[in-house]
């Protein structure tokens, strides 16, 4: 089974066009996002650009904002304090990488942990180590709810997380270990990866090199989530090996088209979620 990332995030902007008009009718309440790109990577540019049409399509009041390359880390943290008390904005999200010079932990920090749509503040970080997923990061959640949505048994199985970053490896292994799965991490200092590679029934692969896994490290009838977006030569490859590898899995996520589309939409579905936590 190929897992149809596009198809999925489609169903759940239906449902958040929905209740975004609920919001409007009955609250007369429009949730609010505003992203900040710093610099002009060209990755970065088009990433916010993707938000822009998915606010628009949904119903989502947008702004964004732009600073040059060289601009003070201070500066930014000054607007982000503006819009944490900005009643139209509920949430604010920094696209990453910033530049060099700035500190990412404190510009990320500067957000109220109420607007952090991204779930990258500790606060909302130590929520999801807790168990509470009230605002969780938006590729881990995307990942979950792509094995949800086709039916993937998570309980029980032996899920194989490769890939430690605190976007994507840290916060999916701890919503994994949520719905009772056996969680092993894998990083760049594990030995003999292939050894546990090859006893996952769940792998999720978030390292950003094209092609990593191959299909000898994967055991048959395995469930493939590839989080990598790696461009070579012009074209987009993921971390696995895709024509291979598909041969030996059960189920598996193609790039582009699959976690991408996600992440996108859970940032929506955040968004639309801070806007309720206002009327409470």
């Amino acid at each position: 089974m190929i897992i149809d990332g596009t198809q999925i995030a489609a169903g759940l902007q239906k449902e958040l066009i929905h209740e975004v008009k609920r919001l409007k009718d009955e609250h007369h309440l429009t949730p609010g996002l505003a992203t900040i790109l710093v610099g002009d990577d060209p990755a970065s540019r088009i990433y916010v650009s993707m938000k822009e049409k998915a606010c628009e399509k949904i119903g989502i009041y947008y702004e964004e904002h732009t600073f040059p390359g060289d601009a003070k880390e201070g500066e930014v943290i000054r607007l982000i304090q503006r819009l944490n008390r900005d009643e139209k904005i509920h949430g604010i999200l920094v696209q990453l990488p910033l530049p060099s010079h700035m500190d990412k932990s404190s510009v990320l920090c500067s957000i109220t942990p109420q607007k952090d749509v991204d779930g990258f503040h500790p606060a909302n970080m130590g929520r999801l180590l807790a168990g509470d997923e009230s605002t969780p990061p938006c590729t881990p959640s995307g990942i979950i709810a792509l094995l949800e949505k086709t039916g993937i048994e998570i309980a029980g199985n032996h899920a194989v997380v490769v890939g430690r970053s605190n976007i994507a490896g840290k916060p999916t292994a701890i919503m994994l270990l949520n719905r009772d799965a056996t969680v092993t991490v894998c990083h760049s200092k594990t030995k003999d990866l292939e050894r546990y590679t090859r006893q996952a029934d769940i792998l999720v692969v978030a390292v950003g090199r094209a092609k990593f896994i191959t299909e000898e490290m994967v055991k048959d009838g395995a469930v493939i989530i590839d989080v990598g977006i790696n461009r070579v030569g012009g074209k987009l490859y993921g971390d696995v090996d895709f024509e291979r590898v598909k041969k030996k899995a059960s189920a598996i996520t193609p790039v582009p088209g699959g976690v991408g589309p996600m992440t996108v939409a859970m940032l929506m579905k955040n968004t639309v979620t801070a806007a309720k936590n206002t009327l409470k």
